[in-house]
């Protein structure tokens, strides 16, 4: 399993991103798609109290240590690619012993969620629009001060009265 997680951008870029990607990665790393997973993070790097956010990305790469043969590559391939997203790019690589990483999936639902898995159709949008609709009805559009303005008048009145004795 080798997970790419990416701190300094939005974690929207990010999946933007793993889709785009995905497949070119595993093709690198010699491997199924399956064997390659992002890490969408919320994390920015920061320089003196500034965010860094699209300015400076953060790669790291967590991987078996048989894949160190091909980091430059893989370096080389997420900096040009990640060009697009950021200025400044960062690429990391933590090895991890065979031994250290232990799976663990349930046969009973796929791997992964993706487009197929997420039943969404047009009407049930257009539901959701009409819900949305009956929740705007009830948003006052009147001016809520109506009544209090002359109220005003009438304490600016007495101040200018009173600052003239």
């Amino acid at each position: 399993m080798i997970i790419i997680s990416i701190s300094g951008l939005d974690p929207y870029v990010t999946a933007h991103y793993s889709r785009d990607h995905t497949a070119n990665l595993a093709n690198l790393f010699e491997v199924e798609e399956t064997e390659i997973a992002f890490e969408a993070t919320s994390n920015v790097m920061v320089y003196k109290g500034v965010e860094q956010l699209s300015w400076n990305a953060l790669v790291r790469v967590y991987a078996p240590h048989k894949y160190e043969v091909l980091e430059k590559m893989v370096a080389q391939y997420l900096s040009q690619t990640l060009k697009d997203f950021s200025i400044h790019v960062i690429v990391e690589f933590h090895y991890i012993h065979d031994h250290s990483q232990h799976l663990s999936f349930n046969d009973s639902y796929p791997r992964y969620i993706d487009e197929k898995h997420i039943d969404f159709t047009q009407e049930e949008f257009e539901e959701d629009e009409d819900e949305d609709a009956g929740y705007n009805e009830n948003i006052y559009d009147g001016n809520i001060f109506e009544g209090f303005e002359e109220k005003l008048d009438e304490v600016y009145d007495r101040l200018e009265k009173e600052a003239k004795k």
